[in-house]
């Protein structure tokens, strides 16, 4: 039986040894068309992504970093074909961080054509709550690098918003993270309106006055007013305090406890199937 080493013709087999990825922002990625790669080798690019002996391959061998270095090129290529191959990894390879942090970078790379197939995948009621957060991920990257696309991107996580009563609420808060890092002012009100039927999960981006000062709608200094005005006057905090629990509340942080409440849950749903399987 042809083994994955053996499988692939030059130049998409450097990729197999080519080494570990550096975790860093798509454009401090390799140029991996400076190997010769081209339009011609987009399928066994493909393949070699969605390579399950690859992807599952030893942590400590080469070969298994292959699968990214292939996705990272398809980006590279704008590689129309690869579309749906590659949607089909957040569901394969849902508890691959490398996945869920790459690939929407690498349909944002690969650009608009890319909109309709995610548009099916969200709007999919029995998509995993998962591969629904990665594809409205794609959706943002989309309209963030592509300009004339990003009406399209804002009406989509719009249109999906707007069943915020159905959808999952920590759903709901990633569909409020997209529009917010589109800038998509226009969307505010629709968002209050999902607040206001506590249906969005705060853990990621805080409340409907977080969302403000986000849109600029609402400055800081007003927040801090208004949260220590809710306090009781014996303990109301010093200037110094309030500023030190407005640091502490940034989104930043708020999104690093979503990200590690994302892995509890995943851990949770990984045990539930083991225990199914007994």
């Amino acid at each position: 039986m042809e083994s994955a080493r053996t499988s692939y013709m030059p130049p998409v087999d450097q990729l197999l040894t080519y080494g570990e990825g550096k975790n860093s922002l798509p454009e401090n990625w390799p140029n991996y068309l400076e190997l010769g790669l081209g339009p011609e080798h987009i399928p066994d690019l493909i393949r070699m992504a969605t390579d399950e002996e690859l992807n599952w391959a030893d942590s400590e061998s080469l070969e298994v970093w292959a699968p990214l270095h292939a996705w990272r090129a398809l980006g590279q290529l704008r590689a129309e074909a690869a579309i749906e191959p590659l949607l089909l990894l957040f569901e394969t390879m849902q508890e691959s961080d490398w996945v869920t942090e790459e690939l929407p970078e690498v349909f944002g790379m690969i650009g608009p054509a890319a909109l309709p197939a995610l548009a099916t995948c969200i709007t999919d009621i029995s998509s995993d709550e998962e591969v629904l957060i990665s594809a409205i991920s794609c959706v943002e990257k989309i309209g963030t690098r592509w300009p004339e696309a990003r009406p399209a991107c804002v009406e989509l996580l719009m249109e999906q918003l707007e069943l915020f009563a159905e959808n999952d609420p920590e759903v709901n808060s990633f569909l409020v993270l997209a529009l917010v890092e589109l800038h998509a002012r226009e969307a505010a009100p629709l968002i209050e309106r999902a607040y206001a039927a506590r249906c969005v999960d705060l853990m990621l981006m805080g409340d409907w006055d977080d969302v403000q000062v986000e849109f600029g709608l609402l400055s800081a200094e007003e927040l801090m007013q208004r949260r220590s005005s809710k306090l009781p006057e014996a303990s109301s905090p010093s200037p110094a305090h309030q500023t030190i629990h407005a640091q502490v509340s940034t989104r930043e942080n708020r999104q690093r406890e979503a990200v590690q409440k994302k892995a509890k849950n995943k851990m949770v749903k990984e045990s539930r199937k083991k225990n199914r399987k007994r």
